[in-house]
C-alpha cells in the first residue's frame, strides 16, 4: 500500500489521540473521521503501517501507562481508574492476559527493582561487574603483573 507523507502524518496524528486518556474514550469513527480518514480505510492503514489496529494500540498503551504506574507504587485500583477502566475486575483480567501476572504481583516484583538513591538494584548490573566485586582485592594490587598477563 503505498502511503503519502500526508497520509502518514494523519495516521501519527491518530496514534498520539489514541495514546491520550479521555473521558469519554473517542470512538474509532470519530477518530478516523478527525484525521479525515474513512473508519475502514483508516483501521487498515493503521494496522498495516503499525502493525496493530488502533484497539488494540489503545489497549497496548493503557497496559504500558499501568505498569508504568505500578512500578511507582500506585494502587491497582487507582491505576485502573487512571488509565480508563471502569471495572477493577476487567483491568486485573486483561492485564494479567497481556502482562503474564496479577497487578499487585506485578507491583510487588518491580517495585523491587526500583531505584533507591545510593542502591543500585543487583538485577540491572551487568553480570562481568559483578564478577570482578567477587574477586579479592589482591587480583587487582599485583605490582609484578601487567596488563598483558592480566
Amino acid at each position: 500500500m503505498l502511503l503519502r507523507h500526508e497520509g502518514f502524518r494523519r495516521l501519527c496524528r491518530a496514534r498520539d489521540l489514541l495514546r491520550e486518556l479521555r473521558e469519554p474514550s473517542l470512538s474509532i469513527e470519530r477518530l478516523a473521521r478527525s484525521v479525515q480518514i474513512s473508519p475502514f480505510h483508516f483501521i487498515r492503514q493503521f494496522e498495516a503501517v503499525f502493525g496493530v489496529t488502533p484497539h488494540q494500540f489503545r489497549i497496548l498503551s493503557r497496559m504500558e501507562l499501568a505498569k508504568h504506574l505500578l512500578a511507582k507504587g500506585h494502587s491497582v485500583t487507582d491505576v485502573c481508574m487512571e488509565v480508563g477502566f471502569s471495572s477493577l475486575g476487567s483491568f486485573s483480567d486483561l492485564f494479567t492476559r497481556r502482562v503474564g501476572e496479577t497487578p499487585s504481583a506485578y507491583r510487588r516484583r518491580v517495585r523491587t527493582m526500583v531505584y533507591v538513591q545510593g542502591i543500585f538494584p543487583s538485577e540491572l548490573t551487568p553480570g562481568c561487574l559483578s564478577l570482578m566485586s567477587r574477586l579479592p582485592l589482591s587480583a587487582f594490587a599485583r605490582p609484578d603483573r601487567n596488563f598483558r598477563e592480566a
